[in-house]
């Protein structure tokens, strides 16, 4: 919401000041849609040329970010830590077999079924299930440092693809001063071929190549460069879930007490979304 209102503002205050100033809007609005044409086109063909079809999906969900914010809400935090905190506590009271039906077919698990928008997302139920799966086969004995390994190299591919779009948005924003450049420059080379012309009309020629260079410097530095700002902090609250996780699985398995656990994944999450040691406690006990 925050980022279409800016946009908004950004827009309306930007052409709003150049006219309140005595500027005509006319000659930028007879120009913009040939020069977006040549910059918006440049910058697509840019980027297919540099993104395979898994990227370009990617980047679409990236920019669906920018407006919607975060996928998990700071309840998914909190369930999250729960959710592993159980399963944990499970393959400690009763072993390893009474884990195995939780993580081996977590579609089906009671234990999952508590918290059912984490049970249907795969990068959680996968973070979750794939090194407790392991601790199953190995019959809870795999050394604690090699399951840190595990999740570890899965949170690191995680992380990739959700900053993919980041970076990609980035490039765009660092590229459309230069693209507008490319615009302008083409309309000097239209103007330099109509240099008989009058005055007037070469005055309405150069004022629209110059549309080029005005609007890849907004589209930078008012759109592109932000929206990439927000998605980058977007991904920062989403990741730490696996942080969260991650810890819980580790801290459990050297076997400190819940509520050592519990705070080792709580004390991980930004100020601003932490739940209460209490809150978590509470939670763990049912009530």
């Amino acid at each position: 919401m925050l980022a279409a209102i800016g946009i908004v503002v950004l827009i309306g205050l930007v052409f709003g000041g150049f006219i309140l100033a005595g500027g005509s809007i006319g000659p930028i609005l007879a120009a913009l849609p040939l020069e977006f044409m040549m910059i918006g086109g440049a910058a697509l063909g840019a980027t297919l040329i540099g993104n395979s079809m898994h990227e370009i999906k990617l980047l679409g969900a990236g920019l669906g970010k920018v407006f919607k914010g975060p996928k998990f809400t700071d309840e998914d935090h909190i369930d999250a830590i729960a959710l592993t905190s159980k399963l944990m506590k499970l393959l400690r009271s009763e072993g390893a077999v009474a884990l195995e039906s939780h993580v081996t077919d977590p579609a089906n698990s009671t234990i999952f079924s508590e918290y059912p928008r984490l049970q249907s997302d795969e990068s959680v139920v996968g973070l979750i299930c794939d090194p407790l799966t392991l601790m199953v086969v190995a019959s809870g004995t795999l050394d604690t440092h090699a399951v840190e390994d595990i999740i570890d190299n899965a949170i690191k591919t995680q992380l990739h693809e959700m900053e993919e779009p980041e970076h990609t948005i980035q490039s765009l924003a660092d590229a459309f001063p230069a693209l507008g450049i490319v615009a302008a420059v083409l309309g000097v080379i239209k103007t330099m071929g109509s240099i008989n012309e009058p005055p007037e009309i070469l005055g309405k020629m150069i004022g629209g190549a110059l549309v080029g260079t005005f609007l890849g410097v907004l589209l930078a530095y008012g759109f592109t460069g932000p929206m990439a700002s927000r998605l980058k902090q977007v991904n920062a609250h989403d990741k730490q879930i696996y942080y969260s996780i991650k810890q819980v699985i580790i801290a459990s398995l050297h076997g400190y007490p819940q509520p050592m656990v519990l705070e080792a994944a709580r004390s991980g999450l930004p100020p601003a979304h932490r739940p209460k040691l209490t809150d978590l406690l509470d939670q763990m006990r049912g009530r």
